[in-house]
């Protein structure tokens, strides 16, 4: 297997007097919360003689959620619902159009977003008492919308799987979407829910370049492991999808047919893909995490992504957002299309099955 482009490795990150790289963070600074009056940094170093360097050490932080599924808005993603058990996100990635949600939580989209992981204690039980609503009707929710449901804090407080249990119980059709091999745990559950057409899964790849991946989403598991998840699930029976994304010109977008031909092979049946866009604070974030890591091609990258994005690096527009336009934008769609027909991607109509919903307290069977 080709590990992506040789020359595209990360140079050594310039170290400066007042910050060192943080080894397995994708974000090395922590930016303004627009929703807070004031906030404090250390600009010089020898501004403050006393000044502690803040922990970089992951912190969970316990909370009783108020609600749990949220209706999704955008007509460009392709969910309805989306449930997430847990803000923030240990994984990292430096484009994660999530970070700029930990702003209304009160912390940064910065390093906050990576170390502070707020947990929903309560969430299995705000799931039962949403689908007791008498006006549910078994619409398929995501699993999850924000930030990835099998993040390294799933591994302790196992909250994906027991809202999986909850959905098995009641006939409930999910779509999960991860990067993280972690999901094989309960491979038991999703094989038990795809006999019974209520799962499908989008398993996220972003580069065969490892070098690249652990500076740019560097708490993720590797993208062979993904693939493995791929075929393991879908010989379990599991619908399985490819997540290509986001493509980042200059950087992944020529490994779009290495992602779509592996993840093929590998038993995956459907797919989908992002143009990368720096929405918020992801702006200054990747634009940091960029010119630290690439110094040697950081220009030539941004002006490719303004350049899918009419000039900008994010663009609010739907039905364009997500998928950019000009030369480089059409390229990439381009590819998409063509690789989805040689490699048998997308070529059949399929849905989850809402119509087995059962409302809590009916007489209903788990298989």
């Amino acid at each position: 297997m080709q590990q992506g482009n040789p020359n595209l490795q990360p140079k050594a990150a310039p170290k400066d007097d007042n910050q060192l790289y943080l080894q397995g963070r994708g974000a090395q600074i922590n930016t303004d919360n627009k929703f807070l009056m004031q906030s404090h940094a250390r600009m010089h170093v020898e501004a403050i003689d006393d000044w502690d360097i803040p922990n970089s050490a992951t912190t969970y932080i316990t909370s009783q959620a108020k609600s749990l599924v949220n209706k999704v808005e955008s007509p460009d993603v392709q969910m309805f619902y989306s449930m997430n058990p847990y803000q923030g996100c240990e994984h990292g990635c430096i484009y994660c159009y999530a970070r700029n949600a930990h702003e209304y939580w009160g912390y940064s989209a910065g390093l906050d977003f990576e170390r502070k992981i707020i947990i929903k204690q309560n969430a299995p039980a705000l799931l039962q008492q949403f689908l007791a609503h008498p006006s549910w009707q078994g619409v398929p929710i995501s699993l999850s919308g924000n930030t990835d449901c099998y993040q390294p804090a799933e591994q302790k407080f196992q909250l994906t799987r027991q809202l999986l249990q909850v959905c098995s119980k009641y006939h409930q059709p999910v779509g999960i979407i991860t990067k993280n091999a972690g999901i094989l745990r309960d491979v038991d559950l999703l094989q038990s829910m795809a006999q019974r057409k209520l799962v499908s899964v989008l398993v996220s790849i972003t580069t065969f370049n490892e070098p690249l991946r652990r500076v740019m989403e560097p708490r993720t598991t590797t993208a062979a492991q993904r693939l493995r998840v791929i075929e393991t699930l879908s010989k379990a029976g599991v619908r399985m999808g490819i997540m290509a994304g986001p493509m980042i010109p200059g950087l992944n977008e020529h490994e779009l047919q290495q992602i779509l031909q592996s993840a093929s092979n590998a038993g995956a049946v459907f797919s989908a893909y992002t143009f990368v866009r720096l929405n918020g604070a992801i702006k200054l974030l990747f634009h940091d995490w960029l010119y630290k890591n690439f110094p040697d091609r950081a220009d030539k990258v941004w002006h490719l992504i303004e350049s899918g994005h009419g000039g900008k690096v994010n663009d609010s527009r739907f039905g364009t957002r997500m998928k950019g336009e000009g030369p480089i934008g059409d390229l990439v769609r381009q590819q998409f299309i063509k690789y989805n027909q040689r490699y048998n991607l997308n070529q059949e109509r399929w849905d989850l099955d809402s119509t087995q919903f059962q409302r809590p307290g009916q007489q209903i069977s788990l298989f």
